[in-house]
């Protein structure tokens, strides 16, 4: 289904019975709503899910850059008020993380528990250089070339051994992302500076990570955690950054007691 929304194009898809609460899936930078398809056949039992793509990212347009994470986090909104959700859970991955964090600052009252799996809620200092190179690659090589070194920042040694399938799936995401949507998102994600307003959130917070997280470690959940009160941490053995599709029953069986105790 799709959306006109703040002049742009979202792409989205609602799974489940209708009955059930809401929780909206977002996902990380590179990637589309396709990468929650273990979460989304768990959860359709339980809720009504609603799936999106970001700016810049799988079915939804693209738009000149850069992005902020205001600027997507207001994408997200709009999006529930075109559905009449007035309040919904919410899981997000690495960027999809980060623009959760931005939503429930900026409209706190359309969150009910949220999940940030894998993410940062501050750049590091090298953040704005480090992310402009990226962003600099895939407009002089392309996407092909990315592929390769975040498939190897994503998923552990042995997982690129055993699961090629997977990694084969998720690199023609990232192959297939919008240049333009991924550098924009790149100038995004080198400013986040979120930790002091996690600190006036009142929500019910569950904060994942990969134990072998390499491009979001454990110490930026940590400091997520510290800042978000009413949080608890989870730390997946034998998992890299997309810890979602890299240890699925781990991974659902934590959001699933988180969202339905």
């Amino acid at each position: 289904m799709q959306a006109t929304l703040n002049g742009l194009d979202i792409h989205y898809e609602i799974t489940g019975s209708g009955t059930g609460p809401w929780i909206t899936l977002s996902h990380s930078l590179a990637c589309s709503s396709d990468m929650w398809k273990p979460q989304v056949e768990l959860l359709k039992k339980h809720f009504t899910v609603l799936c999106y793509d970001t700016r810049g990212h799988g079915r939804t347009a693209t738009t000149p850059g850069p992005y902020t994470l205001e600027q997507l986090a207001d994408d997200a909104h709009a999006l529930l008020r075109h559905l009449k959700i007035e309040k919904t859970h919410w899981m997000g991955l690495s960027m999809g993380g980060m623009i959760g964090q931005v939503l429930a600052i900026r409209h706190p009252e359309c969150l009910d528990k949220v999940i940030i799996a894998d993410s940062t809620g501050k750049a590091p200092p090298n953040g704005v250089a480090m992310w402009a190179e990226r962003a600099e690659t895939a407009r002089t090589k392309g996407m092909a070339a990315l592929v390769e070194p975040t498939l190897g920042r994503w998923f552990t040694p042995p997982f690129h051994n055993s699961q090629p399938e997977v990694l084969k799936e998720i690199g023609a995401l990232i192959e297939s992302t919008s240049v333009e949507g991924y550098a924009a998102c790149c100038a995004a994600i080198g400013l986040i500076d979120n930790l002091e307003g996690l600190k006036k959130l009142s929500h019910q917070a569950l904060v994942i990570v990969g134990d072998q997280d390499l491009a979001t470690p454990l110490a930026a959940s940590e400091a997520i955690h510290k800042s978000w009160a009413h949080s608890e941490l989870v730390v997946i053995k034998d998992a890299a950054h997309l810890s979602n599709l890299e240890q699925v029953t781990a991974y659902n069986n934590c959001i699933t007691k988180f969202l339905l105790d």
